[in-house]
């Protein structure tokens, strides 16, 4: 708490919302006597998130190392060309080069800024022509909001590519009352410090079946053989999450339905605040996004705005850092980044303009009314 006549304490975009539940958690763990890597509390946790989604799921280092067995699992090898949305962070498309295939980026359509299906229609549609299809379809569910699956599934099902669903901002959403990760044909989460929930680092990777995640579990404890010395057929990975960080993941999971509530509030009161702002908007919810049966279909994760001019948004994102309060442009799209220089894309300008426009305002879900009042003047005051 500030004393009085202090400046007001810096408010972050959106930190671990962690307590005594957590700390809990990670002493019952310790004090179990399980501190090595497995343990009863990571198949707890994954048990839990197989409860919560109904597919399998296999908990892991990252998201990246999800995305990683994701790809692997599609059967995404050197050579290979993979359909990846260019708004989006590095990690998805740093995970195809993992595999020795190329990523080829799509942009995004206007009523959810996720991967414009009509984009990957006419990349499908050109490549199936010349005899050329991708090995995947790399789809993210951006800022907690779903793709738009009713498009995408069909499409990629017509012409025989596996669709990925990065849902590593989405734990908690739903596309039509269907469950985030479980709307392609593999799908992942992730648990970093950041996200909507954390294991302080993590991630998790989920599918229709055992045989994937059971796949997934080999290559990610190093493709070790059931043999009483180290015996080894496959290349490995060591992916698999340690038992301590599954018990903090086991709290957290716990409160998912507060976080995702309290989130939504935030945004809710931020729309309240500058919805009536010219020259300001946010990210709008698409029809699939819309709540059923008490089930959310968007998490709230992040409360994104867009200015009409990148000015504006400047001006708004240097009163902010002037007051200690964290914000940040809308993702660099992957096809502007240096790294991938040279890469194939095909796009139509919206990725480009929600990045220079586009802005994230502090949403942790611990952030209280008078926080948001606080950002939201200083919003105001800046325009």
């Amino acid at each position: 708490m500030s004393a009085a006549g202090s400046s007001p304490e810096p408010l972050l975009l959106s930190p671990p919302d962690v307590g005594d539940i957590e700390r809990d958690a990670l002493l019952r763990a310790f004090d179990s006597g399980w501190i090595a890597p497995a343990g009863p509390e990571l198949a707890a946790f994954e048990r839990e998130l197989e409860e919560w989604s109904g597919w399998p799921t296999v908990a892991l280092s990252s998201g990246s190392a999800a995305l990683h067995l994701a790809l692997l699992a599609a059967g995404v090898g050197a050579g290979d060309d993979v359909l990846v949305s260019s708004f989006t962070f590095a990690a998805t498309a740093n995970a195809v080069t993992y595999t020795g295939a190329r990523p080829h980026f799509i942009d995004s359509d206007e009523r959810s800024w996720n991967i414009d299906a009509d984009l990957v229609a006419d990349e499908l549609a050109e490549r199936a022509a010349r005899g050329v299809l991708p090995a995947a379809v790399i789809a993210v569910d951006l800022y907690g909001q779903c793709a738009d699956y009713d498009r995408l599934v069909p499409l990629c099902a017509e012409y025989g590519v596996p669709l990925i669903e990065d849902a590593a901002e989405a734990l908690g959403a739903h596309h039509r009352g269907r469950p985030a990760g479980t709307l392609g044909d593999v799908g992942l989460f992730s648990f970093n410090g950041n996200k909507i929930i954390t294991t302080s680092g993590g991630g998790a990777l989920l599918a229709p079946t055992t045989e994937v995640t059971d796949r997934a579990r080999y290559l990610a404890t190093q493709a070790r053989q059931p043999a009483v010395h180290y015996e080894h057929i496959d290349v490995g990975f060591n992916y698999r999450m340690s038992n301590l960080l599954a018990a903090l993941g086991r709290a957290q999971l716990s409160r998912l339905g507060d976080f995702v509530g309290a989130r939504r509030a935030i945004n809710e009161q931020y729309r309240q605040l500058l919805g009536d702002c010219p020259g300001l908007g946010f990210m709008p919810v698409a029809p699939w996004s819309a709540d059923v049966d008490g089930r959310a279909g968007w998490n709230g994760w992040l409360t994104t705005v867009v200015f009409d001019t990148e000015a504006d948004r400047d001006r708004v994102m240097a009163a902010l850092d002037d007051a200690d309060v964290e914000s940040r442009p809308l993702w660099k799209p992957m096809h502007l980044q240096p790294v991938f220089t040279g890469a194939s894309a095909r796009v139509n300008g919206t990725s480009e303009r929600l990045f220079r426009r586009g802005l994230c305002l502090p949403s942790g879900s611990a952030l209280d009314r008078v926080a948001v009042e606080r950002v939201g003047a200083i919003v105001l005051d800046a325009l």
